[in-house]
């Protein structure tokens, strides 16, 4: 800068001779006796001011101007254009028509006597069945529900116009009642079949004019009959409670029906779901139990992965641990005999100090681990029972933690107060060991917003549900099915939401082109999910996996992002002092120039005024 203000002064350089400074043009003019003596008059220059001096200086300045956009450049943060708009437009129709899909009410009237208006008799009971499912209360997650009826009487099927029917005349008669509920069951599985097209599914209700008393069979697939002396009207109103209580809201009543509807699926967000089995010994000096799950325990779960397959693939596990106490207190009661745990211990229940359940090896990325626990409480605490909050006793002695899991209180053989341990390895027999994973099954069931069972359920003759091996009636897996498919539409939707949201308010935020990506493939398995209903739940659990991999994508966390005035703070100092003293630099210079331009040109003036 001392170099700057050297060459920006003001004192001129020694005056050349005349002959060379009327030649040269970036001579500086010379000043008159009066003016070194302090004259109120300036001294005309006689040449014409050089421009070197204010080309250096602005040199410099424009050196400043051009270097700042490369500085910008520099610290600019790459950031992948996401489609704010797709996910606003994708919000508005999730709100605006929820998730849904399609569904089919077949109603089958198989009659004993001939009725000439068939045809008429199936279009007025369609039109009364529909009025009917406009009446009651919302059909869950089904959208569109298409109703078509069939009569059949003496092997002569009529069926109503709008629907083909996909019931096969002649395959089930009234005498098939007389083989068992089981047995007509499967009748009616292969009467129907699959039926439904588009991935719609097709439920049934067979409605058997018998003289025997009145009943309501929910099967294991898609149907259900009714049997006995009923009027048309009472028929009905049966079917349309049947379609709606069962098949669509899962046996829940009407006002708990919201509460299931919101109810988040355990089911980890890449689809995987991992099902850790433990027996805990709470205390081995007392006695040493172990089972042999990995044969009887792998069976019978078998067919319940299979059958929840499409909704979640699912791992199994089993451990045994050992000096694993309760956290909470039980207090003896002698009347009966035993020591009991009230239902508002059962918070305080797990050990997460003693209990080391979480070692599996499976849980990889985002997948849920559901906790199934054996205990076995230790001779002083033995037998131990759960009371119920109406005084009973728990039948199953067990009971579960929502998106945690279940636990079992198993009393080992001979427990009593007073018992005396033996100290022995023993194990759980066959039949306490399926005793108790039939219990886990059942828990499952209530992890995923089912009943634990219908056989108290009771509706207008209900009589009886028939059990799948399975664990899940097929009308039950259809619930999962739009239930899992619609909680993850909604959940990628909350997640894209929150990532436009992040990004918007953090204008450092870097977002890779592999986030805007995945954020597209999101929005386009949404869309798919909501237009196609048999890849419904594939495609919106692919759309879920996508957001959440955008959102926890790597790079989104790998730095913390600091604000436009952080940057201010770390480069005014520097830039801020160098920059005004160029730009003094040059004003002071532009000045001078100005000055000794207008001295030349008063000169030139007064020349042509002498001359």
């Amino acid at each position: 800068m001392a170099v700057l203000a050297e060459i920006a002064g003001d004192e001129p350089p020694p005056p050349l001779p005349p002959s060379e400074g009327g030649e040269a043009s970036g001579a500086p003019s010379t000043s008159s006796p009066s003016d070194a003596d302090g004259g109120g008059k300036p001294s005309p220059r006689t040449s014409k001011p050089g421009r070197k001096r204010l080309v250096l200086t602005a040199s410099v300045l424009l050196s400043f101007l051009i270097g700042l956009p490369l500085l910008l450049k520099s610290t600019e943060i790459h950031r992948s254009p996401l489609p704010s708009d797709a996910i606003a437009a994708l919000s508005r129709r999730l709100h605006s028509n929820p998730p849904s899909f399609p569904c089919g009410l077949h109603a089958v009237f198989l009659r004993s006597d001939r009725d000439p208006s068939e045809a008429s008799v199936a279009n007025r009971i369609e039109r009364e069945i529909s009025t009917q499912l406009v009446d009651l209360p919302d059909a869950s997650t089904a959208g569109k529900i298409s109703v078509s009826v069939t009569v059949e009487s003496a092997g002569v099927c009529s069926s109503s116009s709008k629907v083909a029917s996909p019931w096969r005349c002649g395959a089930v008669t009234t005498a098939d009642l007389g083989r068992g509920d089981e047995v007509f069951d499967e009748l009616l599985e292969s009467a129907l079949g699959d039926g439904g097209g588009d991935g719609m599914r097709v439920y049934t209700v067979v409605f058997v004019d018998s003289d025997d008393l009145k009943r309501i069979v929910i099967g294991k697939h898609r149907h259900a009959w009714v049997v006995g002396k009923v009027d048309e009207a009472e028929v009905v109103s049966i079917i349309g409670k049947v379609f709606v209580k069962y098949f669509m809201n899962g046996g829940v009543e009407e006002g708990e029906a919201s509460t299931v509807k919101r109810e988040f699926m355990p089911v980890g967000s890449d689809g995987n779901i991992i099902l850790s089995f433990s027996l805990l010994n709470a205390d081995p000096s007392d006695w040493v139990y172990d089972w042999e799950f990995e044969n009887i325990g792998q069976r019978m779960l078998t067919p319940v992965i299979e059958a929840l397959r499409p909704i979640a693939n699912i791992n199994i596990e089993s451990q045994v641990l050992y000096h694993t106490p309760k956290s909470s207190y039980s207090y003896s009661d002698d009347k009966l005999g035993g020591n009991v745990l009230s239902v508002g211990d059962i918070p305080f229940f797990v050990n997460s100090n003693e209990w080391h359940l979480d070692t599996s090896i499976s849980a990889t990325g985002r997948s849920k681990v559901l906790q199934f626990v054996v205990y076995i409480p230790s001779a002083r605490e033995c037998p131990l029972y759960l009371q119920l909050p109406d005084g009973e006793l728990s039948k199953t002695n067990a009971f579960i933690s929502p998106m945690w899991g279940g636990v079992v209180i198993w009393n080992p053989p001979g427990c009593s107060l007073g018992s005396k341990p033996h100290g022995a390895l023993d194990k759980m027999s066959s039949e306490e060991l399926m005793e108790t994973i039939e219990i886990f099954i059942g828990q499952l069931r209530q992890l995923f917003g089912l009943k634990s069972s219908y056989h108290t359920q009771s509706m207008d003759g209900v009589t009886k549900f028939i059990t799948s091996p399975k664990g899940f009636a097929q009308w039950e897996l259809d619930l999962l099915y739009r239930h899992h498919a619609c909680s993850n539409l909604l959940s990628c939707l909350t997640t894209l939401e929150s990532l436009s949201s992040l990004v918007q308010s953090l204008p450092r935020m870097i977002v890779m082109d592999e986030i805007g990506r995945q954020v597209e493939l999101s929005l386009e398995a949404a869309s798919l999910a909501q237009r196609n209903a048999s890849l419904g739940i594939i495609s919106a659990t692919r759309a879920r996996a996508l957001a959440e991999d955008a959102f926890f994508h790597p790079s989104v966390m790998s730095i913390s992002y600091a604000s436009i005035e952080h940057y201010f703070a770390i480069y005014m100092p520097f830039f801020a002092p160098v920059s005004l003293h160029v730009l003094l630099a040059v004003m002071k210079e532009l000045k001078r120039y100005m000055v000794e331009r207008r001295k030349y040109s008063a000169f030139l003036a007064s020349q042509a005024t002498s001359s």
